[in-house]
């Protein structure tokens, strides 16, 4: 996985906040990947269990994506809106 936890969250543009178990976030990490992966940037993946006051505030609306550390989507991602986000 290409940058995972929060040691990888500095350098990376797109940040996945995700849980385990959740088919969404699956969905939502294979779009991040695809893309991430065509326009050469770095992403990083947070698991919010771990985090009582992320999982208080994210818990229902994971998976939620952030791109430059503003939120961009959460539940889906869509290609087209991350890629032009990224351009």
């Amino acid at each position: 996985m290409n940058g995972e936890g929060s040691g990888g969250d500095a350098a990376a543009r797109v940040l996945l906040l995700s849980k385990p178990g959740c088919h969404l976030c699956d969905d939502a990490r294979h779009v991040i990947e695809e893309i991430c992966a065509e326009v050469g940037e770095a992403y990083a993946e947070r698991d919010i269990s771990t985090d009582p006051e992320l999982m208080a505030q994210y818990g229902e609306q994971i998976p939620v994506t952030f791109v430059d550390g503003r939120q961009h989507d959460y539940w889906r991602v869509s290609r087209e809106r991350l890629r032009a986000a990224l351009a």
